[in-house]
């Protein structure tokens, strides 16, 4: 008998033990802290924190849009201890726009968790009341209205590109390193229209108005502020945030980060948190998520041959 259970026990296959971090993971975002993403990094942190009984810890690397980060996670240690917040469209923007230092095959995905509306938001002391005087000042004065976004080829960047292709203006852009210092600079009237995502204007209005924003409908944070398309501008643009690890990532490793984000999106307290700052969960699993990026990607390629978002 005990040489019956010996051989049977040779016979099994060994089944593999779920993967379990021995030190902290580190998620890079790669805009200043206090913002959106940033804001969903950290509850991300402490979420995932609670499913795999390891520390997380955040780390903001501002510059280029979000290239900073995202080219440390592309060259990181494939172990599953280095993980990066990405941002729809710059993700697949800034490669299509510049010699970037990453590119999409670069990453293993985890999901996409955010989705946050682009907006246009001004001062609430500021003449410019509607969008459409925001066009009238732009037909009249080209390239003296200024516009706040954290980088070019970003989906607050892009609503002002597909704006200015829609209605014949000209504006400046003006990059800032995230939301806060787009907040600051707004506030203090630095800059005449800032494209703060919807979420971080509506969570943060006071003394400020929203114009409009880029979403497919109202939104139920802001129920009267109107779409783009409902005042005749065909743009849809939003931050979509998400979660990659580096490319060569082993599978065990990438199972497991994924099988706890799964349970991150239906954790109560990560959903409540992004209630509070006014941003829909938008979960999607990594398959499905990429699959639906390479589409897209063709599609800003063929953007940018009629509407280059660099000038």
């Amino acid at each position: 008998m005990k040489r019956r259970a010996v051989l049977a026990c040779l016979a099994t296959p060994a089944i593999a033990q779920p993967w379990r971090p021995e030190r902290p993971i580190e998620i890079l975002v790669g805009f200043a802290p206090g913002g959106g993403t940033d804001l969903d990094a950290r509850s991300y942190g402490a979420a995932m924190e609670r499913v795999l009984g390891v520390p997380f810890v955040v780390t903001n690397r501002a510059g280029a849009g979000g290239e900073v980060a995202l080219a440390a996670v592309a060259r990181a240690r494939p172990d599953g201890l280095t993980l990066g917040t990405t941002n729809m469209p710059g993700l697949l923007t800034i490669p299509i726009e510049r010699a970037a230092q990453f590119k999409l095959a670069d990453f293993a995905p985890i999901a996409s968790l955010v989705t946050d509306p682009s907006a246009m938001t001004v001062h609430a002391q500021s003449p410019l009341r509607s969008v459409a005087d925001i066009i009238a000042r732009a037909r009249a004065n080209p390239d003296t209205l200024t516009f706040a976004s954290p980088g070019v080829g970003t989906d607050d960047h892009l609503q002002l590109v597909l704006f200015m292709a829609l209605t014949g203006t000209r504006i400046t852009n003006v990059v800032y390193a995230g939301d806060a210092p787009m907040r600051t600079a707004l506030l203090s009237r630095q800059v005449d229209i800032s494209g703060l995502n919807l979420g971080a204007s509506a969570a943060n209005a006071e003394n400020t108005r929203i114009l409009a924003h880029a979403g497919a409908a109202r939104s139920r944070f802001a129920p009267d502020v109107p779409t783009f398309k409902e005042l005749g501008l065909d743009i849809q643009m939003a931050s979509e945030r998400g979660i990659v690890a580096p490319a060569a990532t082993p599978a065990p490793i990438l199972a497991r980060l994924r099988e706890a984000t799964a349970v991150v999106a239906q954790d109560p307290q990560f959903r409540q948190q992004l209630e509070q700052r006014y941003s829909e969960l938008a979960y999607e699993p990594h398959d499905t998520w990429f699959a639906r990026l390479a589409h897209r990607e063709a599609e800003y390629r063929r953007l940018w041959q009629t509407t280059p978002w660099n000038r």
